[in-house]
């Protein structure tokens, strides 16, 4: 994991530094995969009161970047808060992997991509679809219509949009 740490209008000083890393390693605890901890401390003064802001940025593998923001007048307490905020949102993660749902989720991934059979099916063989120029709709019905066995067919038009030709019950054929 790799740690930014950056003052805005305050001169950073070791204590504050290691106060700032021991926060970015107990956010590790959760086992999810930490690309990078960012975090920018800026001092500011409004109307004549002073005040802290924290930010923080984690970066997640295959995650969106969490960005937590969070002012106080004091700069300990500022990164207390920003790190229980983060903390929080790291466990919402870690517990949506961890949970039955999760589980289930990726089960279903993996069975999507193969990994895990899928229960009802004997075999699944691929086949090579032979339609690689675009069809005219009516050279499309006259395929499905030669096609005594085939429920439908799936092409793409002269437009180049994925198109499905089915026949209906009644004897018609429908088109999507």
């Amino acid at each position: 994991m790799n740690f930014s740490i950056t003052g805005k209008q305050i001169e950073l000083t070791e204590p504050i530094k290691s106060y700032i890393e021991n926060a970015f390693e107990t956010l590790s605890k959760y086992n999810l995969d930490i690309i990078s901890c960012r975090c920018v401390v800026s001092a500011d003064e409004k109307q004549g009161r002073k005040g802290f802001n924290a930010e923080f940025a984690l970066n997640l593998a295959h995650k969106d970047t969490v960005v937590i923001r969070q002012k106080d007048k004091d700069l300990y307490a500022a990164i207390d808060l920003a790190v229980e905020r983060a903390s929080k949102v790291l466990r919402r993660e870690h517990d949506k992997i961890t949970t039955v749902k999760g589980k289930a989720d990726e089960k279903e991934a993996r069975s999507r991509i193969g990994e895990e059979a899928i229960e009802g099916v004997d075999e699944i063989i691929p086949m090579e679809l032979d339609l690689y120029k675009p069809l005219e709709i009516e050279e499309a019905l006259e395929k499905l219509k030669a096609d005594e066995n085939a429920q439908f067919l799936v092409f793409n038009d002269i437009d180049a949009k994925m198109r499905v030709m089915y026949k209906r019950k009644d004897g018609k054929f429908g088109l999507f």
